[in-house]
């Protein structure tokens, strides 16, 4: 019988700061609960790592573990890329990743609503998020052996693909895309269009806002939501964009928020000295220029993804 081969991405124990480190100082915090608070989460954290290693070492399958950061390279020749940490775990795996190598989100530190009704007037006591993750250490053994047994298939869940000046981007978004000047406070000005088939199919929309945003379906629930998006079905191929917080629209106020559909792109004219494209938060960041192009699509590899039940029914 062949072993199956498992690439572990980990989210790294220093993302909770201790209070001290080499007898330096590493935080302000003084409030003993908050303290506690992010001693439990990395305590929690490392016990979900071990706990998951020592499950896949009793079903006799080759891991190798690597901190998240330290992935620079795509990933191939593994069977499942399995991430522990949250969302943005997966995030990061998902750039390295094409549309075969399929993965699966374990959320190593899920929030629990009795901690955060606890100390609501003391901090916020909210953990990970893992809206795209299926497994937690609760029921790891039972997602995994649904897929050993081949019981359980990942879905097929769409990504952006971004060009700038032509030249696609090496980095497919999972979740949006922000179009921005470098400094929040500054005014981003740019225009955009639709265009299906090489041809337009709106009008030239000129812009003065904070951004642009552009997310997927797995995206639309996260910041597109809180900005006045609406949340999409998660096996969509649609994108949707949205204007942040725009400068007197006018006629173009119908335009400020939309839909582009499979077989259209949106294509960008960047019209300040600088800017930046981030993809899925600040994962990946590309650098814009005075009349640089961005176009957008959902061209992109499909990426594979062990989802959450509750996401598909």
């Amino acid at each position: 019988m062949v072993r199956r081969r498992f690439l572990l991405l980990l989210k790294p124990l220093d993302v909770y700061p201790s209070h001290y480190s080499n007898g330096h100082l590493t935080s302000h915090f003084t409030n003993p609960k908050i303290l506690k608070h992010l001693d439990n989460r990395r305590l929690v954290h490392r016990d979900a790592i071990s706990f998951c290693q020592n499950v896949l070492r009793k079903k006799f399958i080759d891991c190798v573990s690597v901190s998240r950061h330290e992935l620079s390279q795509p990933v191939h020749d593994v069977d499942l890329v399995l991430t522990i940490g949250g969302d943005g775990t997966l995030l990061q795996a998902s750039h390295f990743l094409d549309d075969t190598v399929p993965v699966l989100g374990v959320n190593s530190d899920p929030t629990q609503p009795t901690e955060v009704e606890e100390f609501k007037e003391d901090f916020d006591a909210t953990r990970s998020t893992g809206y795209l993750c299926a497994a937690t250490v609760d029921n790891f053994e039972e997602v995994l052996d649904d897929i050993l047994e081949n019981r359980s298939k990942p879905s097929e869940v769409s990504r952006m693909l971004i060009s700038l000046n032509s030249q696609n981007l090496p980095t497919y978004a999972l979740n949006d895309i922000l179009v921005a000047e470098l400094s929040p406070a500054t005014v981003s000005r740019f225009s955009f269009r639709i265009k299906k088939e090489g041809l337009p199919c709106s009008p030239l929309v000129n812009c003065r806002s904070s951004g642009l945003r552009v997310s997927t379906p797995a995206g639309s629930t996260a910041a597109m939501l809180s900005a006045g998006g609406f949340a999409m079905p998660i096996l969509s191929k649609d994108l949707q964009y949205i204007v942040r917080e725009p400068i007197s629209p006018g006629v173009n106020r119908g335009f400020m928020h939309g839909i582009i559909k499979p077989h259209e792109l949106m294509e960008i004219q960047w019209q300040c000295k600088e800017g930046m494209i981030c993809i899925d938060g600040s994962h990946a960041v590309y650098h814009l220029q005075l009349g640089d192009i961005v176009a957008l699509s959902s061209a992109a590899p499909i990426l594979k993804v062990f989802l959450p039940k509750h996401l598909l029914s």
